[in-house]
């Protein structure tokens, strides 16, 4: 049976949440996939590409479907901890998110729901941008430190109560000086 890009891209996603960003290699996928490296090439013209893949589906996976109540600041919560979540779920995935290197369509995707999120709390587009800017990057940087140095050390409790308690002093941040000016 011939080898098709979605096979490549569940043997690197399994192989990443096995052996980590560090050590998923092109031959090492490969061999998973009992193909030669060059097979991957038709697929996915670098590994740059392949990473870029796994970045598209790990945001892929982040709901973005509506709350069902709450206000604007509850909205932006919820979306910031299902993107964490999402990240978490794969090993080294915060280094992978992080390292595309042009935004994958679910990325502009998640980017315009908080965009879209802070425009129906009054932000103008500029400053809805500035703010959902602010959220990536602080999930975005939060995960990253997760993964290096807390996971396994710190328990998961204690990590999501620091999150959702400086999740809310950035929350507030933009509510201070994106909504109220």
């Amino acid at each position: 049976m011939p080898l098709r890009q979605s096979d490549v891209l569940r043997g690197a996603m399994e192989l990443l949440d096995e052996v980590g960003l560090d050590e998923l290699t092109t031959r090492r996928l490969a061999d998973r996939l009992g193909v030669r490296a060059g097979a991957l090439y038709w697929h996915y013209p670098s590994k740059a590409a392949l990473l870029d893949a796994l970045a598209e589906q790990i945001i892929g996976e982040v709901s973005i479907e509506p709350a069902a109540t709450g206000d604007w600041a509850d909205r932006l919560r919820e979306l910031a901890v299902r993107a964490r979540e999402s990240v978490l779920a794969h090993r080294d995935g915060a280094r992978v998110v992080a390292s595309f290197t042009a935004p994958p369509p679910a990325a502009v995707r998640f980017m315009r729901t908080l965009i879209d999120t802070l425009r129906s709390a009054g932000a103008s587009e500029e400053d809805a941008a500035i703010g959902a800017d602010a959220v990536t990057s602080f999930v975005n940087g939060y995960t990253l430190e997760e993964q290096a140095r807390k996971v396994g050390i710190v328990p998961a409790r204690l990590r999501d109560a620091t999150f959702a308690r400086e999740l809310a002093i950035v929350i507030s941040g933009i509510r201070a000086e994106l909504l109220e000016r």
